[in-house]
């Protein structure tokens, strides 16, 4: 079931030619065949069938919700309520949500079947899911290669058929980067857009809540449900939530204005292969009727370093409230209040999350505060006054989604800068607050998967994702 879309599988289930309950079972039994790939870290298999049953009945009665018998697996930074949640870290050992995400919410209230919660890099905080304290997920096509972060089980659970959607987190890029490695569709809705509401934060003002699947209509249909307003969550738009699912087909003389960042495009760290799989695109998008043209952005050398001050700061802030006395890990080794914080953390964090943790607390600190946090917020705005300038003349912004496809496991484990680098081109929706999806465009010569980026402007998810499905009519 996992090559037809979540439309064409309710149909199934409408016309009594499938059942939930199969279908979960079908989604089980590959869990268990390619449980060497570590997606997950708990499997609710018997939560799941119980659900399936409950909205077989539903749908015999004619009650079921809009998506009944999705199978959607979450990712370990997401609450559901009496299941645990670790966020890929030792410091959350036993920890039992005691509520649901409104994300999550949103999802059961419409009678999806969570599946089971998937592996990521510890707190969010990676680019190739080896950072977890539960070991790396690995990459389906390759088992050499990483699958991306920090939402790779989340991504490969969607790649093998373990789910037919998972959802992620996005703050720097951690949904498109392994859908471009996966060959999946990644989307990161406007920042504001889905509750954050039960996703335990690393970077508060740049996470967001992402969406994977191998096709826009499931991901429009799901965004529909769990976008809008929300009282736990202060910070989400009240902005009315369109019909996103209803609206995917463009009238076929629609043309659109596009602009790619030159820099990007013919940047030197940018793979060959990459390179090629755009230009293409570019071409096909002109011959097809579409504008298309160059533009320089001055301000894309800032924006890598500015997104690893703030995130680093508001990690540093946020992660400073697992120390061991409340709930999660504590450490033995102690003798009083202070070694047990000391103790507790140095062992309950991982290294990747201590060093960012350090980064943030020092660019935090009273002698280094206006020098680098301030600047860097007066850097992020004028990024995203930059960012909302270029739509007052172009409908989307093209560009890679990474510099590489997949690389190998370990490849830059002791080169922290070099991790970061695969973040160079995702992160810029991210400063800027704005959505961007990641869309498969061919493979490299490896046969791994190419990603390409469109980026739209504030609450242009219906656009982005109608264009979006444009594109994938187009063959790379």
């Amino acid at each position: 079931m996992q090559s037809i879309t979540y439309s064409e599988i309710r149909q199934l289930l409408d016309q009594g030619k499938l059942t939930c309950v199969e279908l979960t079972r079908d989604h089980l039994a590959i869990i268990e065949k390619k449980k060497h790939l570590n997606a997950f870290l708990s499997v609710y298999a018997d939560d799941a069938l119980h659900q399936a049953k409950v909205v077989d009945q539903k749908i015999k009665n004619g009650k079921a919700g809009k998506l009944a018998g999705l199978v959607v697996g979450l990712k370990d930074l997401l609450c559901y309520k009496d299941h645990p949640l670790q966020g890929g870290s030792k410091i959350l050992d036993g920890y039992i949500s005691p509520y649901n995400a409104t994300a999550v919410q949103r999802l059961l209230d419409e009678d999806a079947i969570i599946i089971g919660r998937q592996n990521c890099d510890e707190f969010g905080m990676g680019s190739s899911n080896e950072n977890s304290a539960f070991g790396p997920t690995l990459n389906d096509l390759d088992n050499s290669r990483v699958p991306g972060g920090s939402s790779g089980g989340s991504a490969v659970a969607v790649q093998t058929g373990m789910c037919q959607v998972s959802l992620g987190s996005d703050t720097g890029g951690s949904v498109r980067q392994p859908s471009a490695f996966c060959g999946l569709i990644g989307l990161k809705p406007t920042y504001s857009r889905i509750s954050r509401f039960g996703l335990a934060a690393y970077a508060s003002s740049f996470d967001c809540i992402g969406i994977f699947s191998k096709h826009v209509e499931d991901i429009a249909l799901v965004l529909e449900v769990i976008a809008g307003a929300d009282d736990q969550d202060s910070t989400v738009s009240r902005n009315e939530v369109e019909n996103y699912s209803e609206e995917l087909d463009q009238p076929k003389n629609k043309k659109f204005s596009i602009a790619y960042m030159r820099d990007t495009v013919e940047n030197n760290v940018l793979q060959p292969e990459i390179k090629k799989a755009i230009e293409n695109k570019i071409d096909q998008l002109k011959t097809a009727g579409h504008t298309v043209e160059a533009i320089d952005f001055p301000l894309n050398e800032y924006v890598l370093p500015t997104y690893y001050i703030l995130a680093t700061a508001e990690a540093s802030s946020n992660l400073s409230r697992f120390d061991g006395v409340r709930y999660g890990y504590r450490s033995e080794n102690t003798t009083d209040l202070t070694s047990l914080y000391k103790k507790t953390r140095s062992e309950g964090f991982g290294k990747e999350v201590q060093r960012r943790i350090l980064l943030g607390t020092f660019v935090l600190s009273s002698n280094y505060y206006d020098a680098y946090y301030s600047k860097a917020q007066k850097v992020r705005r004028l990024i995203r006054n930059e960012i909302k300038r270029i739509f007052e003349k172009y409908d989307f912004i093209l560009m890679p989604t990474t510099p590489s496809t997949a690389f190998k496991l370990g490849e830059h484990s002791e080169n922290p800068v070099e991790m970061y680098l695969a973040d160079l081109f995702s992160v810029q929706a991210n400063v800027a607050g704005i959505p961007a999806i990641s869309l498969p465009c061919g493979s490299d010569n490896q046969g791994l998967p190419i990603g390409l980026q469109v980026l739209a402007n504030d609450f242009e998810e219906r656009n982005l994702l109608a264009f979006s499905k444009t594109m994938l009519e187009m063959r790379c």
